[in-house]
């Protein structure tokens, strides 16, 4: 069996990340996804959320936003929104889109408008978190 996989991570805005991993676990729909060479295949959708993969030994984070991914037992390629490493996060900024959501979330909103706020919420919550746990 290989000891590491393809990995492409492709967000809207750049391809993140291209080359041969170890491991890789990200947040699922239905919890932490953990992936190893010769994994089933398998196709899922992502919420926004923590992404780790291990490239010679060493663990690269990054904070994700919605999106999908199809596993291969020799390739994974994930979809997303976004995608970015904790020190490429605005601290600054995901502070104030988060109070920006929070407020929002106060006033009387529609359903749809609701939603969308909140998905707001969590992208900022998520790349807060992210920036905080991993970049020192």
């Amino acid at each position: 069996m290989a000891k590491t996989f393809y990995l492409e991570i492709i967000a809207t805005d750049r391809v993140f990340f291209k080359g041969d991993v170890e491991h890789l676990v990200i947040t699922a729909i239905d919890g932490l996804l953990g992936i190893l060479p010769g994994h089933e295949p398998l196709v899922t959708s992502l919420p926004t959320g923590e992404l780790k993969y291990m490239v010679d030994g060493v663990w690269h984070y990054a904070a994700i936003s919605e999106g999908f991914i199809q596993i291969m037992p020799d390739r994974a390629v994930i979809l997303a929104d976004s995608c970015e490493l904790p020190e490429e996060i605005d601290i600054k900024r995901a502070e104030e889109a988060r109070e920006r959501a929070e407020e929002q979330l106060r006033q009387k909103q529609s359903i749809r408008e609701y939603y969308e706020t909140q998905a707001a919420l969590n992208r900022a919550m998520n790349r807060l978190k992210i920036s905080q746990k991993h970049f020192k």
